[in-house]
């Protein structure tokens, strides 16, 4: 028996004492047991769960109860959170349920230093449990760079594909932002290993992609795929320019990430421009 084999047994043993008479377990081993009940969400019956919400309500301790209100609570919120991201894996599907479906999105259209990046993610819209689902995912300007992090993780372990594009700050000097902004998006899409057979793009058309194409207002909130290429386009980017903030430690990217803040255009007109500024975003600047 394995050390996750014995975790559960244990806590197996806590569910039948809880169950004959909660007034025999400590505050700790119930609170330990919601703990691991929690994590095993969804492959516990919610009829457990409510049963034991319960149970816990009965409890005369006022801990205990408190422990009942607390997971009621996060069972609420689960559930909510669940059929909100159902929402988006539909609204991806119908478009149509039987092909590959590619979102694409882009991050650092109007930052004055570092390049522009695009994402495209091909999700599994056919999952099979809500397990399956990646929670969590939105407009990614909207999470914690925490919760961008961690996401990011999942998406790229969950995706059936997904490709990452960025054009350098040197060729939106020569070509413009407009131009490069609609390139990285068919880079990222035309670099995915499965051709989609349709793509979900953010506020406006991709041109000349040679692909099937609708695209969404504020899709980042609307669609699943979408909203996974914004998070692992910013993420990728955030880590890029905190890479440069180590070559170019004299304007602070590692916390503005090449946009416009304050502290940015001071520190250009105090040390000048370095290799990764967008000159043609600089004239009303220098």
């Amino acid at each position: 028996m394995d050390e996750s084999d014995i975790k559960i047994t244990h806590f197996e043993q806590i569910e039948v004492k809880l169950f004959q008479d909660s007034s025999n377990l400590n505050f700790k081993n119930i609170k330990d047991y919601v703990d691991f009940l929690k994590d095993q969400y969804f492959d516990t019956k919610k009829e457990k769960f409510f049963k034991i919400i319960e149970t816990l309500d009965s409890d005369s301790r006022k801990n205990v109860k408190n422990l009942s209100t607390s997971l009621n609570k996060f069972v609420v919120k689960k559930e909510k959170e669940i059929n909100r991201v159902k929402g988006m894996y539909e609204f991806d599907k119908k478009f149509s349920r039987c092909l590959f479906i590619a979102g694409t999105d882009e991050v650092g259209r109007g930052p004055l230093a570092g390049p522009i990046v695009a994402a495209a993610v091909t999700l599994n819209l056919n999952y099979k449990s809500d397990k399956d689902l990646i929670l969590g995912i939105k407009d990614s300007k909207k999470l914690s760079p925490v919760s961008r992090e961690r996401l990011d993780k999942v998406i790229k372990s969950k995706a059936l594909d997904f490709n990452i594009a960025l054009i350098n700050n040197m060729k939106i000097d020569e070509r413009g932002i407009s131009w490069c902004n609609n390139e990285v998006l068919k880079k990222s899409v035309n670099g995915l290993k499965i051709q989609p057979d349709l793509v979900l793009s953010d506020g406006y058309a991709v041109k000349n992609l040679n692909l099937d194409n609708e695209f969404i207002i504020k899709g980042d909130a609307k669609s699943a795929s979408i909203a996974c290429a914004s998070i692992i386009a910013k993420v990728y980017r955030d880590k890029l320019m905190k890479e440069y903030s180590k070559e170019y430690p004299n304007y602070g990217f590692e916390n503005n990430a090449g946009y416009g803040t304050q502290e940015h255009i001071e520190s250009i007109k105090k040390y000048g421009v370095c290799k990764i500024h967008r000159m043609c975003f600089l004239k009303n600047i220098i």
